[in-house]
């Protein structure tokens, strides 16, 4: 297909300025800047306007925190009602009526099971916030120190959450909560089986082990249903959840079992856990996604999206694998090498986006080794939008194929990567 989204030759000036002082002013630690030149002024839906005039279909959604896109209006009607209205923005644990519409629209989406009796408490604006406070709570409910979660999580970029009280479990071999994600974002896009999530679900309870659904990335409807644990029928004691709660500002809460309530022992009185333009924006996104029933288009389009690229594939023996659940995609790429698992090709994925990007299109990568292009549009995507995505994805594969050449040699070797057969476990805050 003819595109028509190459990047001009010359950038505008404002453009060019703002990611050249960028640079020297930010760590190496900024992860989407250093991979994705691009200056955003304006954005609406899927699409972003950048300062260089070009525009962009974005498929990263705010790391998925973008259910409904870039300002959808229902959103900015409900952040300017409560600007209008002279009320606080911010009274952590006061009751009000925004906050009373919030957790009155969350507990309506909840599973019934879980919903019936739950505790809804607010943490600070993010998700590491939440997840630090659903250990202490399951810490301090069961009288234990450790935790287990699996490797490939987002949770190991907070191995400090994980490990706090550990060693301190005084010879105890029961640990006190159990946490994981349903689908694993930036771990590779990899879904947890159900019948594996029932399992653990049972283990967990017959050892009186809090099982902590971390639905950060994967609630309000990306995965296909409205939170991703509703797949296996499993409920959880604890669920985490972040980003899209909010309707694209920072929010995060834990909803938890009441035989679980109490307080918390480490001072987790998060200051910042009472954003009532959050609250706002975040009960209208749960109303519209609910109302419109965006959780089922999500799975119809994905089910479209997944068999698409699951055909482009079959010509590209370096696409070493798709997957995911609803609009939560993965595009495995690997090197040419011959066994079984075939290594991981972090260059080709890199290329592959920097391809996209150069067709106005805006990917994650994620994976072991940064090998897997994630692909995780807002659940308003339209038909034609997805077909729009699917073209520059597949030319932009065929480009970076291109350029690496049929023989080109296999990359570094590594360790096989992250197998959909389930995720490996992981124990945080103990030596063995």
């Amino acid at each position: 297909m003819a595109v028509t989204e190459l990047a001009p030759d010359a950038p505008t000036v404002a453009h060019a300025g703002i990611l050249r002082r960028q640079t020297p002013r930010e760590p190496s630690a900024r992860t989407y800047a250093r991979s994705l030149p691009v200056v955003p002024v304006r954005a609406r839906g899927l699409t972003i306007e950048g300062a260089d005039g070009r525009r962009y279909l974005d498929c990263l959604s705010g790391a998925g925190t973008l259910a409904l896109g870039h300002n959808h209006p229902v959103v900015l009607e409900a952040i300017r009602k409560v600007l209008d209205s002279g009320a606080p923005l911010h009274v952590p644990d006061l009751a009000t009526p925004v906050e009373d519409a919030f957790t009155a629209e969350l507990l309506a989406t909840l599973p019934a099971g879980f919903a019936a009796g739950a505790r809804v408490r607010f943490c600070g604006p993010t998700a590491a916030d939440a997840v630090g406070s659903a250990l202490a709570l399951a810490r301090t409910a069961t009288g234990r120190d450790r935790a287990l979660t699996f490797t490939g999580t987002g949770h190991d970029a907070w191995t400090a959450e994980l490990s706090e009280g550990g060693g301190g479990g005084g010879g105890r071999t029961v640990p006190a909560a159990l946490l994981l994600e349903p689908v694993q974002d930036e771990g590779g896009v990899i879904p947890a089986p159900d019948a594996w999530l029932r399992a653990i679900r049972r283990i967990t309870a017959d050892r009186s082990i809090a099982l902590i659904a971390d639905e950060t990335r994967t609630g309000v409807g990306r995965t296909g249903a409205f939170w991703a644990v509703e797949h296996s029928g499993i409920t959880p004691d604890v669920m985490v959840l972040s980003q899209a709660i909010g309707g694209s500002l920072p929010l995060s809460v834990i909803v938890h079992h009441p035989d679980l309530d109490g307080p918390l022992p480490d001072g987790r009185a998060d200051a910042f856990r009472g954003n009532q333009l959050a609250m706002a924006a975040g009960a209208a996104t749960l109303a519209y996604v609910r109302e419109h029933r965006l959780a089922e288009r999500a799975a119809a389009l994905g089910t479209h999206l997944l068999g698409k690229l699951g055909e482009l594939a079959l010509h590209h023996p370096r696409v070493g694998g798709v997957r995911g659940r609803g609009l939560m995609i993965g595009v495995e790429l690997v090197a040419p090498a011959a066994g079984d698992p075939a290594p991981p090709a972090p260059a080709l994925a890199a290329a592959v986006q920097q391809e996209c990007l150069r067709r106005g299109l805006i990917v994650g990568l994620g994976g072991h080794r940064a090998s897997v292009v994630r692909l995780l549009p807002p659940l308003t995507l339209t038909d034609e939008q997805a077909d729009a995505v699917l073209d520059r994805f597949a030319d932009a594969l065929d480009a970076a194929l291109a350029l690496s050449g049929p023989d080109a040699p296999p990359e570094a070797a590594a360790a096989p990567r992250a197998a959909s057969a389930g995720p490996r476990r992981k124990e945080a805050g103990l030596s063995r």
